[in-house]
C-alpha cells in the first residue's frame, strides 16, 4: 500500500503564506497524479490544485493566481504553497495521490488520501 502524510498546516491572519507538504511511501513505482482537496465545515470536499507526471497543473479558481502546486519526484513529494490567504480557505485540507505500486511481485494501481492538514486563516 502507499500512505500519504501531509504536514504544514496551522492558524494565519488574512493575506499571510502557508506551505502544505504531502510525502508518500510505499513501495511505489510511479505517481500519476497529485492534488490538494480541501474540506470546509458543512461543505463538501472540493479540487484545490491537482498535478500530473507529464507537468501539466489545474486549479480551483477561487486559488487561482494565490496557490501553487509542486512536485519534487525523486522525494514522490507534492507541496502547495499559499499566498493571500483568506479566511473562506479555512478548511481541512487532503493530499490525494495515484499510480502503481509493487504489491509482493504484482504491480497494482493505487489510490490514496493523507489524513488531512488544518488550515484556519482568521480575519
Amino acid at each position: 500500500q502507499v500512505q500519504l502524510v501531509e504536514s504544514g498546516g496551522g492558524l494565519v491572519q488574512a493575506g499571510g503564506s502557508l506551505r502544505l507538504s504531502c510525502a508518500a511511501s510505499g513501495t511505489i513505482i510511479s505517481i500519476n497524479a497529485m492534488g490538494w482537496y480541501r474540506q470546509a465545515p458543512g461543505k463538501q470536499r472540493e479540487l484545490v490544485a491537482v498535478s500530473t507526471s507529464g507537468g501539466s497543473t489545474n486549479y480551483a479558481d477561487s486559488v487561482k493566481g494565490r496557490f501553487t502546486i509542486s512536485r519534487d519526484n525523486a522525494k514522490n513529494t507534492a507541496y502547495l504553497q499559499m499566498n493571500s490567504l483568506k479566511p473562506e480557505d479555512t478548511a481541512v485540507y487532503y493530499c490525494n495521490a495515484n499510480g502503481l505500486y509493487k504489491d509482493y511481485g504484482y504491480v497494482r494501481n493505487f489510490g490514496s488520501w493523507g489524513q488531512g492538514t488544518q488550515v484556519a486563516v482568521s480575519s
